[in-house]
């Protein structure tokens, strides 16, 4: 483990200062980053995490993905956890806090809102990040990659509905622009590159051997050693950008910030040790349960805030608490990728 990986929590925390401190004085810079953005996507975050997934695509080894359902039981773990459990904690976790809990310190009409930003980042699975905390776990590359993808289908079918009986909303629009560009920038297109550089790695191999081409191991491991450093810098940056463009919402409304936090930071580590434990008992090995666990606590955050500007108003409390899900999701899930790593033992010698 190199100096920047060992003590990447530092790393994080000095980001998160850093970004608030740069928010707040230099405003306009993150007001230019803010403005590169479509369909509620930032296009320079996109570009940060693109480069953080792309090494993880390089190892996909696209002739074993069709093994994969030879393994179910990853699988129905994540999709138990994303569309069975994750949507109605979060749910009720909502209600028990700000209407119950914090209903003296909040307004109900504030409460009601916080509520279904809460219910919008639970029912939106991660699409992007997830590949990144595989990535930091040492996951198996080719079932994320399906884990994802059969998440994202759900998604398109299930996202709707299930929001509208949450919320109690009939008039849900999905945001498909957000969703359908999000799945390209971060799946589609870092697959694609990850595809032709890996075939473009075999083609050379044969070329250099004159046998037939096969996957050159050395020489993908070699280019995804050369990429992390990059990746760690984009991980990073990403932070200090998303906490600058939230540096005014942080330092205007700290209290409301940290009510909402707290529900949600239950929800996150109480949603990933349900999959852990499920994990566990089921006998996943390690490089299977981690990334099913992250997909399941993790959240599509782009999704969500597009749907809560849609339906409540680029002001409303439901946006902001989409926007403390961003803020909260980094550094929690950067804790989490610790424990899986520090937890490996526990499933040695797993099925």
């Amino acid at each position: 483990m190199g100096f920047f990986e060992r003590y990447l929590s530092v790393w994080v925390g000095l980001c998160i200062i850093a970004g608030v401190g740069l928010g707040y004085a230099v405003p306009g810079l993150f007001e230019s980053i803010a403005a590169l953005e479509y369909a509620h996507v930032n296009l320079v975050v996109a570009v940060l995490i693109w480069l953080m997934i792309y090494p993880m695509m390089v190892q996909i080894d696209f002739g074993s993905i069709k093994d994969v359902g030879k393994k179910p039981k990853g699988l129905v773990l994540t999709l138990v956890v994303n569309w069975l459990i994750k949507p109605f904690t979060m749910a009720l976790l909502g209600w028990l806090f700000f209407k119950g809990i914090f209903a003296d310190w909040v307004d109900p009409q504030t409460a009601t809102e916080y509520i279904a930003g809460m219910i919008l980042l639970g029912v939106a699975p991660c699409t992007a990040m997830v590949f990144v905390w595989s990535h930091l776990t040492k996951g198996d590359a080719n079932y994320t990659l399906v884990q994802v993808s059969i998440n994202d289908l759900i998604m398109v079918i299930a996202f709707a509905p299930l929001t509208a009986m949450l919320l109690g909303v009939t008039d849900i629009t999905v945001p498909w622009d957000t969703l359908l560009l999000s799945v390209a920038l971060y799946v589609v297109l870092p697959l694609v590159a990850g595809y032709i550089t890996r075939r473009s790695l075999e083609k050379k191999k044969a070329t250099t051997s004159g046998q037939n081409a096969g996957t050159d191991t050395g020489a993908i491991d070699a280019l995804v050693n050369k990429f992390k450093p990059f990746s760690v810098i984009g991980l990073l940056l990403t932070i200090v950008i998303l906490f600058g463009l939230q540096a005014e919402t942080i330092l205007s409304q700290p209290q409301d910030i940290v009510l909402i936090a707290i529900p949600l930071l239950i929800q996150t580590y109480g949603i990933f040790a349900i999959a852990y434990f499920a994990a566990k008992r089921l006998k996943l090995p390690h490089n299977i349960a981690a990334p099913a666990c992250m997909i399941g606590t993790s959240n599509f955050f782009e999704l969500a805030v597009a749907v809560a500007i849609s339906l409540f108003g680029l002001h409303s409390g439901a946006a902001l608490a989409t926007v403390v899900g961003v803020l909260v999701e980094v550094p929690v899930m950067l804790s989490l990728v610790w424990f899986a790593n520090r937890t490996r033992h526990w499933f040695d010698g797993a099925n």
